[in-house]
């Protein structure tokens, strides 16, 4: 029965988050919170090792949705790699960091962060206008074909490498892969079109979580026999939802998240100060 409901989260997770770019962190996470408080089956779960197994599982769902992107050709490389420079080095501190959080305060402080995510997401409305290049060396250039229009994007350098590493950290922190606070962050401050966000966000999401699960790892934070059990429903979710994101539009899964993110984060709020 464990495994069953194991491979179920596994699926779910990976689809939503593949869809909208978010890794699926955020919905893996809280559920394993929920599942600890009202299953004896799941007692073995702590904020170390809920965090270790969102990181791998992300590895693979991150890995499975970029495959899946490639042959669609919407992920902007150049500015990921940006991104990666900043990001990588800020998950390895947040998974270091992860070690000294308690339950009470973990599950408070995850909390805050979902509300503060949900913002982010309803601020999406905003999203997509083709933007000028900005003049200077220290931006990143970007002219992408998409569905038949030409999107002109510019990235600094500079503020998206120690935006994506302040995202690092709380990815290593909380094991939410980056791309919930990543996404919104491409298309309100860069202007990124939101499909290119979302499969770029996804390629991150691979490397981010190849880096930061290894010190989890290394920190003895992996449960393996439940990590195991999740990376099949994570690789097929991951999959499935990088198809259905090119083949029609996200804005009812994106209203769906929008909302489950607000309840999740009050009710882990209540549960943090309770």
């Amino acid at each position: 029965m464990i495994a069953v409901l194991i491979i179920i989260i596994g699926f779910f997770t990976a689809f939503i988050g593949s869809i909208a770019g978010i890794g699926g962190g955020t919905i893996l996470v809280p559920s394993l919170l929920f599942l600890n408080h009202f299953l004896d089956s799941f007692s073995w779960v702590t904020p170390q090792k809920i965090v270790g197994i969102s990181l791998i599982v992300m590895v693979f769902t991150g890995l499975s949705s970029t495959i899946s992107y490639l042959k669609s050709k919407r992920i902007d490389y150049k500015s990921g790699v940006v991104f990666l420079v900043g990001s990588i080095p800020g998950g390895i501190l947040g998974s270091w960091l992860n070690q000294f959080i308690e339950v009470k305060p973990f599950t408070l402080l995850f909390g805050i962060l979902m509300i503060i995510v949900s913002s982010l997401f309803f601020l999406r409305k905003r999203e997509t206008k083709p933007q000028a290049h900005r003049k200077g060396s220290l931006y990143v250039h970007r002219s992408i074909e998409l569905d038949g229009h030409t999107y002109h994007y510019s990235i600094p350098i500079l503020l998206g490498a120690l935006m994506a590493f302040g995202v690092g950290i709380l990815s290593g922190l909380f094991g939410i892969g980056g791309g919930s606070l990543m996404v919104p962050a491409m298309i309100l401050l860069f202007r990124v079109p939101p499909h290119i966000a979302t499969a770029t966000s996804m390629f991150m999401i691979f490397f981010m979580s190849l880096l930061s699960s290894t010190t989890h790892i290394l920190l003895g934070h992996v449960a393996w026999f439940y990590t195991l059990l999740f990376i099949p429903g994570a690789w097929v979710g991951g999959t499935l939802g990088a198809k259905v994101n090119q083949r029609m539009k996200s804005e009812t899964i994106v209203w769906t998240l929008r909302i489950l993110l607000i309840l999740i984060g009050i009710r882990l709020i209540w549960e943090g100060i309770g």
